[in-house]
């Protein structure tokens, strides 16, 4: 089933323990492989913004391959 990237926006991730992590502000593509490659907690503008780039990104994305399911709201696997 394929799902549009402009239905991702807007989405609450909840990890599948219950975990509610925050909504999909952007997203990352790579374009190289053709994938969504990671779903943003904060506008990517502004996460470019702090300090370190670097570790704001880190705190404030979920990598895509992470997803279970895709409904009215993006579950994830709970990270260890």
């Amino acid at each position: 089933m394929a799902i549009l990237i402009s239905d991702l926006y807007g989405k609450q991730i909840i990890t599948n323990n219950g975990q509610k992590l925050g909504t999909v502000e952007d997203i990352i593509l790579d374009i190289e492989d053709k994938v969504v490659a990671n779903l943003l907690l904060k506008k990517f503008d502004d996460l470019t913004r702090e300090e370190n780039t670097k570790i704001a990104l880190g705190k404030n994305s979920v990598k895509y391959n992470r997803v279970e399911k895709v409904a009215e709201a993006i579950i994830v696997k709970a990270t260890k």
